[in-house]
């Protein structure tokens, strides 16, 4: 059974860091790419990025990049989330999902493509 779990969110102050994790079980990270992806009060789930641990590909969204960097252990089937230099903005709940394979190439951060999601972790950026 595919499954995947999120931890690591918290409370955490303007400029400051933060790093989620994925734990995937029941698939290989080298077969699944991973999504992050965030949804706050009232707005629609947006896509975060995305990392396919079989090429090494990573993709970000405008919106963090630079700021964000997703990361991959393929020995923990895990796959990392470190969020940097935190904006109020980034207050979301923060899910990773496990893309679909039928839709092959690189990965992307479109939410249809993703399911297999996990329960979700809040991160709130706040003084």
């Amino acid at each position: 059974q595919v499954q995947v779990v999120e931890s690591g969110g918290g409370l955490v102050q303007p400029g400051g860091s933060l790093r989620l994790s994925c734990a995937a079980s029941g698939f290989g990270l080298d077969y699944y790419a991973i999504g992050w992806f965030r949804q706050a009060p009232g707005k629609l789930r947006e896509g975060v990025g995305c990392i396919s641990s079989r090429d090494g590909f990573v993709h970000y969204a405008d919106s963090v990049k630079g700021r964000f960097t997703i990361s991959g252990n393929n020995a923990k089937n895990q796959v990392y989330l470190q969020m940097d230099s935190l904006k109020p903005e980034d207050t979301a709940d923060y899910y990773c999902a496990a893309r679909d394979p039928w839709y092959g190439g690189r990965c992307t951060e479109k939410v249809h493509e993703y399911d297999n999601w996990g329960q979700g972790t809040q991160v709130t950026v706040s003084t």
